[in-house]
């Protein structure tokens, strides 16, 4: 069920991701043996075959049958995340100048929302950053930290064991909770406390007094 919930990330419907699994596994089927093998309705099956062409997960094998063949799921992903990639350039281009942030207070609900910001404004740092967050909490930032340390951003970490990052100011805590602080730039503040996926909340701010 976790890998029909990653493809739909990818933009496959649930159907569509069923169908999909079934062909990296069984190889090429018709449309009857693909309905037969995953229960899904003929016609269902076959709208579905052709969500996975229009899409780019499956090919067609023309033939005395018409078969459906899958796309490998790397080139699959990848594929996706170039459009992706594309599109994001002509957004950037198209749309209006954003806004300077205001120094208000931004409440941000969601355990993934919150960790999305706190990867955004950990790479979007220019100067410093100091975090205070849990050692298995730096373990999921890891890919962004080691950003930060290519590009020899001071990095202060408040943590309750050691980390692998040479050039950080380390200090050990007996830290073990799920709160979150994080200062960025001495311009941005993110503040708040993983509890659980959706009553998870933190409080963002470019505010001069709470960031001091």
């Amino acid at each position: 069920m976790e890998v029909i919930e990653q493809l739909i990330l990818f933009g496959l419907t649930r159907q569509e991701a069923t169908l999909y699994m079934t062909l990296l596994t069984e190889g090429e089927l018709t449309g009857y043996e693909a309905a037969k093998k995953t229960t899904i309705s003929r016609s269902n099956t076959y709208n579905g075959l052709a969500g996975l062409v229009e899409k780019g997960a499956a090919y067609i094998i023309e033939g005395s049958v018409t078969k459906y063949t899958p796309v490998s799921v790397e080139e699959f992903c990848n594929n996706k995340l170039r459009n992706l990639e594309d599109s994001k350039r002509k957004l950037m281009k198209s749309l209006p100048i954003e806004k300077v942030e205001n120094s208000g207070y931004i409440t941000i609900q969601g355990e993934k929302n919150v960790m999305d910001k706190l990867k955004t404004m950990i790479i979007e740092a220019k100067e410093r950053v100091y975090l205070s967050v849990s050692s298995s909490l730096i373990s999921c930032l890891h890919e962004q930290l080691l950003v930060l340390q290519s590009r020899h951003i001071k990095l202060v970490i408040i943590t309750d064991k050691k980390v692998p990052y040479e050039d950080a100011i380390l200090y050990i805590t007996d830290k073990k909770d799920q709160r979150i602080r994080l200062i960025v730039d001495s311009k941005k503040v993110l503040t708040g406390e993983i509890t659980s996926p959706s009553d998870t909340t933190c409080l963002y701010s470019m505010n001069y007094n709470l960031v001091s």
